[in-house]
C-alpha cells in the first residue's frame, strides 16, 4: 500500500472495524470497548489480513489520550470528591496499595524487575471511567449515595494515575527502564516537580482567566462550529504547550485543560460540542491499544492472564468491599463498589504504553494488561447482573419491612370521624402542597391524598390529615370521606387516572365540585366528559396571566375598555 495513503486505510479501517465489532458487543450485551479492541487486535500485526502503520496507531492513540484526559478534566468535580472524601479517599488510596502489591507480587513471580511490577500493579489498580459511568448509568446510580461514592473514589484514582504519569518519566532510570537520571533521582524529581509546579502556575494565574474569556468571546459570535473549534483548539493546543514549553505530558496538559473549562459557566456546551470528536479519537485510542496485543500470550501464558484477572475482579473487588464496609456502609453499597472497580480500562493502557515505551514493562506485561482488561470488561456485565438479582433480595426485605412501618405509621394517622365539608387534595407535590396550604390559610379543612410515601409524611407533618395511596383505588379515596366533602382537587398531573377517578366520586357524592389540571386541550375534554366541573389548562393560564400583566403596562393601559 502507497505509505501516502497509510493515514486514510487505518483511519477507514479502524472506524469501520470498530463500529462493527461495537456492534455486535452491544448486541452480546457487552461494553463496546470490547469490540474496539478486538477491532485493533485484527488490525494488528500479529494477526493475518490488514495491518495498520505501526508508526501513526501510536500517534493516534496519543490524540485519543489528549482528548480522553480533556473529557476527565471537564467531568472532574472536586465538589462531588469532597462530598464523599472521607470514604472515597483512602479507600481508593487502600484499594490502588492493596492492588499495585498484588500485581507486583505476581510480576516477581514471572520474573520480572521490581520496577515492571510496579507499572504493572499500578495499571490493575484503576478502574476504567466510561465502563463504570455506563453501569451506574444504566441502573440509574449516579444520583444517588452508591454511585456519588462510586465516582468519588474514581476521581480519587484519576488523579492518583495522572501523578504517576507525571512522575514515572522522571523515575525511569531507578525502575530499570530508560529516560531519567538513574544516579540522581531525587534531582530528577525536583526537577519534574518544579516544570509541572510551573506548568500549574501558568494555568492557575493565566488560563483560568483567559480560556473562559476567549470562550465567551467566541460563544458571542454565534457560531457553534467556531465554538467547537475553539474547544478542540484550547485541548490540544494546552497539552501541546505542556510538552513543548514545560516537558509535561500531554495528557497532563489536557487534563488540567478540560479542568480549568469545567470552571467555566460554558463547561456544558464545551463538553456536549466536543463529545463527538472525543468519542471517535477514543475509539481510535482503544483501537491502536489492540494492534498492540499479541494473541498468542492466551496460549503461552494462560495462568498468568488468570492470575492477572483475579487480581481485577476478585482481589480489587475484595479489597474495595472491606474497606466500604470498615466505614460503616450498608452491604450493597459495599457490593456495589466492588462491582463498579471489577476492571480496568483506559488509565490501564496509558500506563501500559507509557511502561512499553520507558522500557520499564516488558512486552508481556502490556499483553497481560491487555487481557486483563478485555476478560474484566467481558464480565463485569454479569458480575452486575448477579448484585443486581442480589440486591433485588436485599430490597424486597427492605420493602416488606417499609410496607409493616407505613401501615403502623398509616394506623398512627386516620383521618377524623368527624370531618365534613372539607376539600380533599390529590396529589401533594409542588401544586398539591401549594394548594392545601392556601386553603388552609382560608380555613378551609384539607384531605390530602398521595401515593408516595414521603409526600404524605411531610403532609402528615404539617398538620394535614392524609390518606396514603393511589387515588384510583376506590379503597384509598373512600378513606378521605368523599361523602362529607364539598370539593375535590386533582393536582396530579395524570389526567386519564384523575378522570376515572372522577366519575366514581360523582356517584359516591353528586353534589360534590370536582376540579383538576390539564397539560392539553384533549385532556381538558376527557376531563369535562368524566365529570369535571373545571379544568386549569397550565399553559393557558399563563398567557392569561401575562397578557394582564402586558395590558397592565402603560402603553396598552389606555386601550383596556374597562380603564378610563
Amino acid at each position: 500500500m502507497p505509505h501516502h495513503t497509510s493515514l486514510i486505510a487505518i483511519l477507514c479501517v479502524g472506524f469501520v472495524l470498530a463500529f462493527v465489532l461495537g456492534l455486535l458487543a452491544q448486541r452480546l450485551r457487552l461494553s463496546p470497548l470490547v469490540g474496539y479492541l478486538v477491532a485493533g487486535i485484527l488490525a494488528g500485526p500479529f494477526t493475518p489480513g490488514f495491518v495498520g502503520d505501526q508508526t501513526l496507531a501510536p500517534q493516534l492513540a496519543e490524540i485519543g489520550v489528549i482528548l480522553l484526559m480533556f473529557g476527565v478534566g471537564l467531568h472532574f468535580s472536586l465538589r462531588d470528591l469532597m462530598a464523599v472524601k472521607a470514604i472515597a479517599l483512602p479507600g481508593a488510596v487502600i484499594q490502588i496499595a492493596v492492588a499495585t502489591v498484588l500485581g507486583w507480587a505476581l510480576a516477581l513471580w514471572l520474573g520480572w524487575s521490581h520496577g515492571a511490577g510496579l507499572m504493572f500493579g499500578l495499571a490493575l489498580s484503576v478502574a476504567s471511567t466510561v465502563v463504570l459511568l455506563r453501569a451506574l448509568e444504566e441502573r440509574r446510580l449516579l444520583e444517588t449515595g452508591k454511585g456519588r461514592i462510586a465516582i468519588g473514589w474514581l476521581i480519587v484514582e484519576d488523579l492518583a494515575m495522572v501523578l504517576a504519569l507525571v512522575l514515572l518519566p522522571a523515575l525511569a532510570g531507578s525502575l530499570g527502564g530508560e529516560g531519567g537520571a538513574e544516579g540522581n533521582v531525587w534531582w530528577a524529581l525536583l526537577l519534574t516537580l518544579g516544570k509541572v509546579g510551573a506548568f500549574v502556575a501558568v494555568m492557575l494565574l493565566v488560563g483560568r482567566r483567559v480560556i473562559p474569556w476567549v470562550l465567551e468571546r467566541v460563544a458571542g459570535t454565534g457560531s457553534r462550529e467556531l465554538f467547537t473549534l475553539c474547544v478542540l483548539a484550547v485541548a490540544m493546543g494546552v497539552a501541546f504547550g505542556a510538552a513543548e514549553l514545560f516537558g509535561v505530558s500531554f495528557a497532563l496538559g489536557a487534563f488540567f485543560a478540560g479542568m480549568l473549562l469545567n470552571e467555566s459557566e460554558f463547561s456544558h456546551k464545551a463538553a456536549q460540542d466536543s463529545l463527538p470528536m472525543r468519542d471517535a479519537f477514543a475509539v481510535l485510542f482503544f483501537v491502536s491499544v489492540g494492534m498492540l496485543f499479541d494473541p498468542h500470550i492466551v496460549v503461552e501464558r494462560p495462568l498468568a492472564i488468570l492470575a492477572t484477572f483475579l487480581i481485577i475482579v476478585f482481589g480489587k473487588s475484595v479489597a474495595a468491599w472491606a474497606i466500604v464496609r470498615a466505614f460503616g456502609k450498608s452491604n450493597s453499597t459495599a457490593l456495589t463498589i466492588s462491582a463498579s472497580l471489577a476492571q480496568i480500562g483506559e488509565f490501564s493502557f496509558i500506563l501500559a504504553g507509557l511502561g512499553l515505551s520507558l522500557k520499564i514493562l516488558p512486552q508481556e506485561g502490556h499483553d497481560l494488561i491487555l487481557a486483563g482488561a478485555l476478560l474484566s470488561i467481558v464480565v463485569n456485565p454479569f458480575l452486575f447482573t448477579m448484585l443486581d438479582r442480589r440486591l433485588a433480595e436485599d430490597g424486597e426485605r427492605e420493602a416488606r419491612h417499609a410496607r409493616d412501618a407505613l401501615a403502623a405509621d398509616d394506623r398512627m394517622h386516620p383521618i377524623p370521624d368527624d370531618i365534613a365539608n372539607h376539600a380533599i387534595v390529590v396529589g401533594y407535590g409542588r401544586v398539591g402542597s401549594q394548594l392545601a396550604k392556601l386553603l388552609h390559610e382560608r380555613h378551609v379543612p384539607v384531605v390530602v391524598v398521595e401515593d408516595d410515601a414521603d409526600l404524605i409524611a411531610q403532609a402528615r407533618a404539617a398538620g394535614f390529615p392524609g390518606v396514603r395511596g393511589n387515588a384510583a383505588s376506590e379503597r384509598v379515596m373512600l378513606e378521605a370521606r368523599p361523602e362529607r366533602a364539598q370539593i375535590a382537587v386533582f393536582a396530579i398531573p395524570y389526567a386519564l387516572e384523575a378522570g376515572e377517578t372522577m366519575a366514581r366520586l360523582r356517584a359516591i357524592n353528586p353534589g360534590l365540585t370536582l376540579l383538576a389540571r390539564a397539560h392539553s386541550e384533549a385532556e381538558v375534554k376527557h376531563l369535562l366528559e368524566h365529570g369535571a366541573d373545571g379544568a386549569v389548562l397550565a399553559e393557558r393560564e399563563l398567557a392569561y396571566s401575562l397578557a394582564e400583566m402586558v395590558m397592565a403596562t402603560p402603553p396598552y393601559r389606555s386601550a383596556r375598555p374597562d380603564v378610563p
